[in-house]
C-alpha cells in the first residue's frame, strides 16, 4: 500500500522532498521513491536528515546520489543537498527557503478564487460514512457544500478533514482533505473538479466516460519484445525503457550494463529502476506508467505483480542466464525474435515438512494451494522471492498411492529428480513449456 501511494503521489506532485538518514545513507526504499519521481518528471530536493547523529556523513551521502543521476549542486550538478535534523531543527529554514525558490523558479502558480480542481489521492467505501475520498487541491478552492464531479462519480460534499483529522469548511490549493458526500467511490488518481450545478455535473461525467472510451481505444500499445521492432520502424519507438531486478546486486549491475550497451542510433536503452529481490506489485506499477518492460535474473514475480502484470499488459522476461536475457532483447531490436517456447503455470505447492526416506531421498510433504501438480511437471523452486533450483517432478503421490496430479487444496508428498535442499516454507511453481508462433 505504502509503494502504492508512493507511485501515486510522485504523479501529483511539483516538487518531491527526498528525505535520506545522514548515517544509513540511501536505502533500497529512497531508490523506489528516486525512480517514482524521475518518472513523473518531478523535481527533487533532497534533505539530508538526522545531522546531529554520531556518524552522519553528508558527501557519502552525496556519492550515493551521484549513482542515481542526482548530482548535488555544490559538485556542478542541479540537484539541491541541505543538511538538517529534525530533532535539533537545524537546516529547516534552509529547506523551506529552498522549496519556495525552486516553486518560484518553476513558476508554480494556483488562483484561489476560482472553483477547485484536483486529484483523488485514495478512495474507500467506509460502512458509516459512505464513500470516502483523500484528494489534493491543485487550483481553486473547495468548500463544504460544493458539487464536485470525481472521475465518473457526481456528490456534494458533506464534511472535509483536514491532514490533523479537524474538521474544515474550505481548502485551498496543495491542501490535502478527506472528503465524503460522493454517490460512488472514485478510483484513485481521478481527477476532481467543483461545479456550480448538478446539470453540469452530469454533463461532465457523460464526457468523461466518452473520453475513457475513446482513452481506451487509442491508448498506447504497450511495449513488449515481440512488437518492439514494429514500433522502432513505425518511429514510435525513440527509447527502450527497462526495469532490472536480480538475485544479487552484482547480477543487477551485470545487467544493467550489458543492457545499455546495446543502445543504437535509433533506440537508446535506459534502466528506469534496478534493484535486489522478488518483482513487485511496485514494479508492474512504475512499468505501466512508464511503458517499460520488466527483466528479471533469478528472480519471480509475486502473485499479485504477477496477475497486474497480465491485467495491465506489461512485458516481463525471466531469464536464468546473463547471455540469454542480452541475446533475446538485442534480436528484438534487430526485429529477428524466433518462435518461442512459452511457460504455461500448472500450479503452486507449499512445502510444509520434508522427510528423508532411504532408497528415496528427500520427500516433500506438500500443499497445493492453487492450480495443480502433475507428475513429470517442471517445477522451480522459489525461496524468498529467488529461485534456488528448477527441476523436474520424480514422484507424485497422495497417501501411499501414485498419482497423476493432485489438485488444489490437497496435500501430497513430491520428490524432485535432482535438489534435494528443500526448506519448509519453499515454494514450488509447477509449469510446462509450449511453442507458441505471433
Amino acid at each position: 500500500a505504502f509503494t502504492t501511494m508512493r507511485a501515486r503521489g510522485a504523479q501529483v506532485t511539483d516538487i518531491a522532498v527526498l528525505v535520506v538518514a545522514a548515517d544509513d545513507g540511501i536505502m533500497p526504499q529512497t531508490v523506489e521513491a528516486i525512480n517514482h519521481a524521475k518518472a513523473a518528471g518531478v523535481s527533487i530536493i533532497v534533505a539530508i536528515n538526522k545531522m546531529d547523529k554520531e556518524g552522519a556523513n553528508p558527501e557519502r551521502v552525496k556519492e550515493q546520489l551521484t549513482e542515481y543521476e542526482l548530482v548535488p549542486e555544490e559538485w556542478g550538478g542541479d540537484t539541491p543537498c541541505i543538511p538538517v535534523s529534525a530533532h535539533t531543527k537545524q537546516g529547516i529554514d534552509d529547506l523551506l527557503e529552498m522549496i519556495l525558490l525552486t516553486a518560484d523558479m518553476m513558476e508554480l502558480k494556483a488562483n484561489p478564487d476560482r472553483a477547485a480542481k484536483g486529484t483523488v489521492i485514495e478512495a474507500r467505501l467506509d460502512k458509516g460514512m459512505g464513500p470516502v475520498a483523500t484528494v489534493l487541491v491543485q487550483n481553486g478552492t473547495l468548500h463544504a457544500g460544493d458539487t464536485i464531479v470525481a472521475g465518473t462519480t457526481v456528490g456534494r460534499v458533506r464534511s472535509m478533514m483536514d491532514d490533523r483529522g479537524r474538521r474544515v469548511k474550505e481548502a485551498g490549493p496543495s491542501v490535502p482533505v478527506e472528503i465524503t458526500g460522493l454517490g460512488d467511490v472514485p478510483v484513485g488518481g481521478d481527477i476532481f473538479n467543483a461545479v456550480s450545478d448538478e446539470r453540469l455535473a452530469r454533463e461532465l461525467v457523460e464526457q468523461r466516460i466518452n473520453e475513457r472510451k475513446e482513452e481506451q481505444f487509442n491508448s498506447q500499445t504497450k511495449v513488449t519484445l515481440d512488437n518492439l521492432f514494429e514500433q522502432m520502424k513505425e518511429g514510435d519507438m525513440k527509447e527502450l525503457k527497462i526495469i532490472v531486478k536480480a538475485d544479487v546486486q552484482g547480477s543487477v549491475e551485470a545487467v544493467r550494463q550489458s543492457l545499455e550497451k546495446l543502445s543504437n542510433d535509433e533506440v537508446r536503452v535506459h534502466i528506469i529502476h534496478g534493484a535486489v529481490g522478488a518483482i513487485s506489485e511496485s514494479d508492474v506499477m512504475l512499468a505501466n506508467a512508464s511503458n517499460a518492460i520488466i527483466v528479471g535474473f533469478n528472480v519471480r514475480p509475486d502473485p499479485v505483480a504477477e496477475e497486474n502484470a497480465k491485467r495491465d499488459g506489461v512485458d516481463m522476461r525471466l531469464y536464468r542466464i546473463i547471455y540469454d536475457c542480452i541475446e533475446e532483447i538485442e534480436s528484438a531490436m534487430k526485429g529477428m525474435l524466433a518462435p518461442k517456447y512459452r511457460e504455461v503455470a500448472l500450479g503452486r505447492a507449499e512445502c510444509r515438512e520434508t522427510y528423508k526416506i532411504s532408497n528415496v531421498g528427500m520427500v516433500i510433504g506438500g500443499h497445493v494451494t492453487s492450480g495443480k501438480i502433475t507428475r513429470n511437471a517442471q517445477v522451480r523452486v522459489v525461496r524468498d522471492g529467488i529461485i534456488v533450483a528448477d527441476d523436474k517432478v520424480a514422484s507424485l503421490r497422495r497417501f501411499k498411492d501414485d498419482v497423476r496430479e493432485v489438485a488444489e487444496g490437497y496435500d501430497c508428498g513430491i520428490t524432485l529428480e535432482k535438489f534435494s535442499d528443500i526448506k519448509q516454507g519453499d515454494i514450488l511453481e509447477a509449469y510446462e513449456m509450449e511453442e507458441y508462433r505471433e
